[in-house]
């Protein structure tokens, strides 16, 4: 037995005159299926637009009636047995397990499509609960459903090796006007996930009370009846687009019934449309996914009486006018990074580089998020503590704001960051001698940074020297070739001393009225 897709896309191709090879290639069905199914199609009268308008199970039982899997020749599978084997506590028996264990024992059984066909009916026949349906009210503008189709056909080929890619589809229904919108993707990734989210509320530029995901790893941490975990990224996302996400209840398939019955729908309806052509690019699928979902979303409902018309019609109607207006801005997806603990030296590491936070935070939780343009840092309570920009050079891997430094820290830095140009424009301030003498302490040495020291050392006895003083003292230490520290100080003191004495000398009495001179008794 084969889906719905698989009986539409045969049907379809062969009234178009395919060859039954390229169906059978295309499909991976053999001959006798394909004939099976082209066969049980023309006995039941219907055209092709009659047949499409069918709901898919409809379609099934047509061209596979229940009856077919009964055969009186064939012993029965024991499906209460194996239901029951199935659901015991501890059990790891699966519907695989229960097939090999029947065929063992009767060689010439059901194959495994029929056992499956046969083992639903029988679960959906006991235990599927009540067939009455409630009838659930939609609000307009209340709730968008999101999922994946669980088709990934293969859609995208490459040009240089002819290799065919399979894709993913990515959808989103409005629950009142069942306004659809769809986006393929390489990969079913929490990135590709948030970015049809983004996409398709850009699409109908407008925001829903509730966002309505599957349970899908990509967007449920975790969900039982008695407590829901959501994917951090998503408190983000509500707060940007103040919007409420809320999963169905846990393995409930027929929790958000709209957009199931919508995924099948797209199965064919938009799936087998792409199958008609070929797609190099990615942009290139997206752009006749696009279309084919705007004319989706302009056909008419099969039932005239129903007030919605079209899906678009019905969502500038009714859903529009009550869902509220996109924020300004542009959402920015986050990568997340939970840290149990800040390392003692302040830094988180992402991407292969380390990102400073203020030192107080060591030892306790912190959350980074990382745009492509930006890095946030959080506590735990997700408040922000501090922003970085985000780097993509191989050097430097530490990203510190001094600020985040305790003082000792900040006196180390800013030591170690002082290289020879540094103390070669420092000596500047003291004329050309001092520049050539500290340019010869550093060359003397094995290694430039042997030196830094020694010319700190010797700028700092400069601070409280006149410069003419240093200039004196930095020439002496040239004329003598001996530019070291300790020669320095030596001259350093020798021309202040030299200069104190001179300047304590009185060589002549000072000026005053009350003072004669010589002058005065000749």
């Amino acid at each position: 037995m084969h889906d719905y897709s698989t009986i539409v896309g045969v049907i379809e191709m062969r009234d178009k005159n395919i060859p039954l090879t390229s169906i059978r290639q295309r499909y991976g069905i053999g001959y006798s299926g394909i004939d099976l199914i082209l066969t049980r199609y023309k006995d039941s009268g219907l055209t092709l637009k009659e047949f499409l308008a069918l709901d898919p199970s409809q379609a099934e039982e047509l061209i596979y009636p229940p009856k077919n899997i009964r055969n009186g020749d064939i012993p029965m599978p024991d499906f209460e047995l194996y239901y029951e084997r199935m659901v015991s506590k501890g059990s790891r028996v699966n519907m695989f397990y229960c097939w090999l264990d029947y065929k063992s024992k009767h060689p010439d059984g059901y194959q495994s499509s029929q056992f499956y066909e046969y083992f639903n009916r029988f679960i959906e026949k006991n235990y599927g609960g009540d067939k009455v349906a409630m009838a659930v009210e939609r609000i307009p503008g209340e709730k968008m459903y999101i999922d994946w189709v669980g088709d990934q056909p293969e859609l995208l080929t490459d040009p240089s090796t002819g290799e065919i890619r399979k894709v993913h589809v990515f959808t989103t229904t409005l629950g009142f006007s069942s306004c659809v919108y769809a986006e393929i993707f390489l990969d079913e990734k929490l990135p590709s996930f948030i970015n049809g989210v983004v996409h398709a509320l850009e699409y109908y530029q407008a925001v829903p009370k509730y966002l309505v995901p599957d349970n899908l790893k990509t967007a449920v941490t975790k969900h039982s009846k008695d407590e829901l975990t959501l994917n951090s990224v998503f408190s983000d996302l509500e707060d940007f687009y103040d919007v409420i996400v809320v999963p169905p209840p846990p393995r409930k398939p027929k929790g958000k019934p709209s957009v199931e019955n919508h995924v099948r729908f797209l199965e064919t309806h938009l799936i087998e449309r792409l199958k008609k052509d070929i797609y190099t690019s990615l942009e290139e699928l997206n752009r006749t996914t696009q279309k084919i979902i705007a004319t989706i979303n302009q056909d008419e409902f099969r039932q005239k009486s129903d007030i919605r018309k079209t899906r678009m019609y019905a969502f500038e109607a009714y859903d529009k006018p009550r869902m509220r207006p996109l924020p300004g801005g542009c959402y920015a997806l986050c990568d997340y990074r939970y840290y149990a603990r800040v390392p003692d030296n302040y830094h988180l590491e992402y991407d292969g580089h380390y990102y400073s936070v203020l030192y107080t935070y060591h030892g306790k939780p912190a959350i980074l998020k990382a745009t492509m343009s930006e890095i946030r840092i959080c506590d735990e309570n997700n408040r922000l503590i501090c922003r970085h920009p985000r780097s993509y050079k191989d050097f430097p891997r530490y990203i510190t704001d001094v600020a985040h430094m305790p003082e000792h820290h900040q006196y180390y830095k800013e030591l170690n960051a002082h290289d020879g140009a540094y103390y070669r424009r420092w000596a500047s301030v003291f004329g050309e001698s001092m520049v050539t003498l500290i340019d010869r302490v550093l060359r003397s040495a094995k290694h430039e940074e042997q030196a830094y020291n020694s010319c700190k050392g010797m700028l700092h006895m400069c601070n409280e020297v006149p410069r003419h003083l240093v200039s004196e003292a930095a020439q002496m230490c040239i004329d003598a070739n001996a530019c070291k520290y300790s020669y320095f100080k030596k001259a350093l003191s020798k021309v202040t001393d030299k200069h104190t004495s001179s300047t304590d000398r009185t060589d002549h009495l000072p000026e005053h009225e009350n003072i004669r001179g010589r002058d005065c008794y000749q």
